[in-house]
């Protein structure tokens, strides 16, 4: 990954001119990883969403933006199915959400929800993995961002910064033809828990969770940005990596808190997809184990 394009974004929060929008935030250089997930041309089709590219061939985003096509009525046409529309468009290296066609999409071979996606709270494990077709091509406006390492924990790095991309709402409520960047502080996570406690509309924050507040000038995330990754910078090594996925970007100018996916806490489920791993093997080698403990 090119570092430079996180250390330029990290460190300058007062750089450019900033746009009008609900959210606020800077017109952002080529955010490598950053991709649009492609739902519908309305926003009862689902929209657009925010993703991130972690491999050549697997895209990270929020399970909920790829859930809305799911609800739908059945299709109306013979031998249709709900699978044929509920597949996403994704679209890499784009910095202008006009400019998304062909020669910037990157055909879609299967979605995997998280097993336990909508379980008790419709914002709980808000993760799903996107499978390409074929291998992308690294250059430098697409490229991968890595997940976390052992001992990566956001949650517990109050005053971190990370920085979120995305095409979200504007201050006219319109989704932004420009790529924006912002850049948020980690959240204390008592106070985020405390804000969305007892509210049934609300993202449930536990461990699973973490979140941001405001930026400096009182910006924060708004609808269309969900699934993007918010990147922090590790600040001994200076490695960059995706901390967490945007779940509820419904904050705007209502909410102080936006609430991640803590990718620390699904690694071992994403590099499970990505490998073709499934539950039922998981399953099978467990049994195995445990009979084999058994017999001496």
């Amino acid at each position: 990954m090119p570092m430079h394009v996180c250390n330029h974004l990290l460190p300058s929060p007062h750089a450019g001119q900033r746009s009008r929008r609900t959210v606020g935030g800077l017109v952002a250089p080529h955010i490598p990883w950053q991709v649009m997930v492609y739902l519908g041309d309305t926003a009862f089709d689902g929209g657009y969403a925010g993703g991130a590219l972690i491999s050549d061939r697997w895209v990270l985003t929020a399970a909920r933006n790829l859930f809305v096509n799911k609800t739908r009525p059945p299709p109306a046409y013979p031998n249709d199915s709900w699978e044929k529309h509920s597949i996403p468009k994704v679209y890499v290296g784009i910095t202008d959400r006009v400019l998304a066609n062909s020669s910037n999409q990157a055909e879609v071979e299967k979605v995997v929800l998280h097993p336990d996606f909508r379980k008790t709270n419709v914002w709980e494990n808000d993760l799903a993995l996107i499978k390409l077709k074929e291998p992308v091509t690294f250059g430098e406006t697409v490229t991968p961002i890595p997940l976390p390492e052992r001992g990566d924990d956001v949650a517990e790095t109050e005053g971190m910064r990370g920085v979120l991309a995305g095409w979200g709402w504007g201050a006219l409520l319109t989704p932004a033809n420009q790529l924006k960047y912002i850049i948020l502080p980690v959240a204390k996570h008592e106070a985020c828990r405390q804000e969305y406690e007892g509210r049934s509309d609300g993202p449930k924050v536990d461990e699973k969770v973490f979140c941001t507040s405001t930026s400096a000038f009182h910006e924060n995330v708004c609808f269309g940005d969900a699934g993007g990754a918010l990147a922090v910078q590790d600040a001994a090594t200076g490695r960059v990596y995706a901390a967490g996925i945007l779940s509820y970007d419904k904050t705007c100018t209502i909410r102080k808190h936006a609430v991640y996916a803590k990718l620390s806490a699904y690694v071992p489920w994403i590099y499970s997809v990505m490998r073709g791993d499934s539950e039922t093997l998981s399953e099978q080698r467990n049994k195995l184990m445990n009979y084999l403990y058994s017999k001496q």
